[in-house]
């Protein structure tokens, strides 16, 4: 039997990770200047958490879950975002209690049967951020922040910012009467899926893609223009904090997140180098998630960036992407006395911070050579026989050819001198 990987998956290869580890690296450095602390939750949970906390009505639950029984016949999910679970575990660890405030970040892989896109898979890493504890329009701002931080700091650049109120509990209800007496009059001209729509969720009518419904759709009623007075205080304050940074923002009506938690403030970051789907990562306001939990009223807000565009987007721009991953030292040993005389030298190298290798497939001096330029190796080291008898070894700088003869003993201050770590 040929094993293939599964459909919407893909391998990252050793030749790619350090295009990952960059922007981990970048990621993390933002996260720790703002004083976002880590949090990790398992990757599947019970499937009542996101069908609770997401909504039934969306596509994510709806469509796209991983869900499956365990022996014990409990339904259990892959996780499709995390700020359900990052909110499960706050409530279940009482997080608010130990601070009144918490401000977490998560970096890992997320799960979705959808159909496979350039940048989109079934298993994709997100990164993201929820504040959770403060009501304050600022705290809104904050999180957009982090964001275009992070892709400020990898380069990007041509990206749009756009943002939108979504509204409450107490504003909500009177727009979607509005809304839904406007779409049932332009009902013949939606498409099948907002047919559908119209029934559960029609303000997901707005952010539908499908040139059908934007036609027909275009002079529909916004909820910006139906809030209550205090989301419209809050959404002000967003915009004012944002001018006062300077940041150039688009309030779009249409914008609407696709998940049922989310209250007021809502924001997606687009680029330009993606094409139709150009959606880099977005966020927003989700005051009612943790009651729906179960929880107490929990003022929250957060965003999360999927990583896979985030590289795509950066190859298209011809970004940086973190060094290749070089070696200080190739170890050359000809022979079994040697190599059984070179692999304590070669582990305290190791230990005292070094990027060593050695040939453990017995070839030639010649081909062990050719292996260490493959790797890019800064230094060789070579052992024989005859240096085990001189005590001593060929040290090669590979960048220009020169090469010593140093007692083995001494190879480590050699190295310390021509490699300072």
């Amino acid at each position: 039997m040929n094993y293939r990987i599964p459909t919407g998956t893909k391998d990252t290869l050793p030749a790619d990770i350090p295009r990952w580890h960059h922007v981990e690296k970048v990621i993390g450095s933002v996260m720790r200047r703002f004083n976002y602390k880590e949090i990790r939750t398992p990757v599947f949970e019970y499937t009542e958490l996101f069908t609770r906390g997401i909504g039934e009505t969306t596509d994510v639950v709806g469509k796209e879950m991983y869900t499956f029984l365990d022996k014990g016949n409990e339904s259990l999910t892959l996780r499709p975002e995390m700020t359900a679970s990052v909110v499960r575990s706050y409530l279940e660890n009482n997080l608010g209690s130990a601070q009144p405030l918490n401000k977490l970040y998560y970096l890992g892989p997320m799960f979705r049967q959808e159909r496979p896109q350039k940048g989109r898979l079934r298993q994709f890493m997100q990164f993201g951020v929820e504040a959770i504890g403060s009501a304050l329009p600022e705290q809104d701002v904050e999180t957009m922040l982090v964001a275009m931080t992070v892709y400020e700091e990898l380069g990007l650049h041509g990206l749009t910012f756009k943002i939108n109120s979504v509204g409450c509990p107490v504003c909500r209800p009177g727009y979607r009467e509005v809304l839904v007496r406007f779409l049932n009059g332009v009902r013949d001209g939606l498409s099948p899926e907002s047919v559908k729509r119209l029934e559960t969720n029609p303000m997901r009518i707005l952010d539908s893609k499908n040139e059908q419904d934007v036609a027909v759709t275009a002079n529909a009623p916004l909820m910006k223009d139906h809030l209550c007075d205090e989301c419209r205080t809050h959404f002000e304050r967003v915009q004012r904090a944002l001018g006062a940074l300077h940041i150039e923002f688009e309030v779009d009506g249409r914008l609407v997140r696709g998940l049922d938690y989310y209250t007021r403030t809502a924001y997606e970051i687009q680029s330009g180098s993606l094409g139709s789907q150009n959606a880099l990562g977005g966020g927003g306001r989700y005051d009612l998630l943790a009651e729906s939990l179960g929880g107490p009223p929990t003022p929250a807000v957060g965003f999360a960036a999927g990583m896979e565009r985030l590289l795509l987007v950066m190859e298209a721009e011809q970004l940086p992407f973190g060094e290749p991953e070089v070696l200080d030292l190739f170890w050359v040993a000809l022979g079994e006395p040697a190599m059984t005389f070179s692999i304590p030298y070669i582990h305290a190298l190791r230990k005292h911070g070094y990027r060593c290798d050695v040939d453990y497939l017995n070839r030639s001096m010649k081909a062990q050579l050719r292996e260490a330029n493959r790797q890019q190796a800064r230094y060789v080291v070579i052992v024989g026989d005859q240096e085990l008898q001189q005590a001593q070894c060929q040290v090669k700088n590979m960048s220009t050819g020169e090469q010593s003869a140093v007692p083995v003993d001494s190879v480590m201050q050699f190295l310390q001198s021509a490699l300072p770590l």
